[in-house]
């Protein structure tokens, strides 16, 4: 007589989630974060300014003055600070804490939360982007009035790590992002690679070659190299999706007619000693740490290098 054959098991979404990072570097949810909450929440920032040309300098308002660092948000000029009772629906939804402490264990930490605006071609000045064209990040904080860089606004940003902006820190962060309306196609969505995070960190702009529709080739100098798998993040409203901080991602130019905005958290283990994360980076074969992360600027932050191969994909 033959054994009754067993149920298959099902995984719980704290295990998938560690399985999804070994695999890909990255978690997509299935379940959304409250499409309600998000709704409102847009409406609430949309109501504080029209994201349109208006946003920008003149020409000679900026050459008068040209600043490239420190036009992003930061504590008491990030918008955020206004909403913080209304956004529980993230930072508390249960699916969204579960797969957290997997990764990152009890007590984890949010390093930054900010808004991010994709800005449509549209709204973006002829002579911005005559200078722009070619960058390979294209973040238009210096570009942007004073009293609007509570918000980080992109024209397109090539394929990077999230490590780029944490020079000698191990990679025991990751990335939390989440759509406020539907994303498209059309409206700028993330491109993440999958699988690249294996290479551990590298220097940005990074050595891709595209093989396929949705492949790159990814070199990372004597740390190997991989075949990863693009994915194109698009979603309804509410849409959640995390990544490690090595995994490359990147976003073409919004080519809609409207702003593509999102919530963007940086979130890092703190209090735990071990963790799902552990699990992750024993499996990369490269760095877990830079001590230089890019070499596209210039000492004043000015782009130097003019390629870009996300607009490729």
């Amino acid at each position: 007589m033959s054994a009754m054959a067993q149920p298959k098991t099902i995984p719980s979404l704290a295990d998938q989630v560690v399985s999804d990072f070994v695999r890909d570097g990255a978690h997509v949810f299935e379940q959304q974060v409250d499409p309600a909450a998000a709704a409102d929440l847009l409406t609430q920032i949309r109501g504080l300014r029209r994201f349109d040309e208006t946003l920008f300098l003149s020409e000679a308002e900026f050459d008068a003055d040209p600043q490239y660092t420190g036009v992003n948000p930061k504590p008491g000029r990030n918008v955020l600070e206004r909403f913080e009772d209304r956004l529980g629906f993230v930072e508390q939804a249960p699916h969204i804490v579960e797969a957290l402490t997997a990764l990152l264990g009890e007590g984890y930490e949010i390093l930054n939360k900010k808004v991010v605006c994709g800005v449509p071609a549209k709204s973006v000045p002829e002579w911005l982007r005559r200078r722009i064209h070619g960058n390979p990040v294209n973040n238009l904080g210096a570009y942007v009035k004073p009293a609007c860089r509570d918000v980080t606004y992109f024209y397109g940003i090539d394929f990077h790590q999230d490590l780029i902006d944490y020079k000698d820190r191990e990679a025991d962060f990751l990335t939390l992002y989440v759509y406020l309306h539907p994303v498209t196609r059309a409206d700028a969505p993330l491109y993440l690679l999958e699988g690249s995070h294996r290479l551990g960190g590298s220097v940005f702009p990074h050595d891709l070659t595209r093989t396929a529709d949705d492949a790159w080739l990814y070199r990372n100098g004597p740390h190997g190299e991989a075949g990863v798998r693009q994915r194109i993040l698009t979603g309804g409203t509410g849409f959640a999706a995390m990544w490690h901080a090595c995994t490359l991602h990147g976003t073409q130019p919004d080519a809609a007619d409207h702003e593509r905005i999102s919530l963007r958290y940086l979130i890092a283990r703190s209090a735990a000693k071990r963790s799902g994360m552990d699990a992750v980076n024993a499996t990369l074969s490269g760095p877990l740490s830079l001590s230089d992360t890019r070499k596209d600027l210039d000492a004043a932050g000015a782009a130097v290098i003019r390629q870009n191969t996300v607009l490729k994909a």
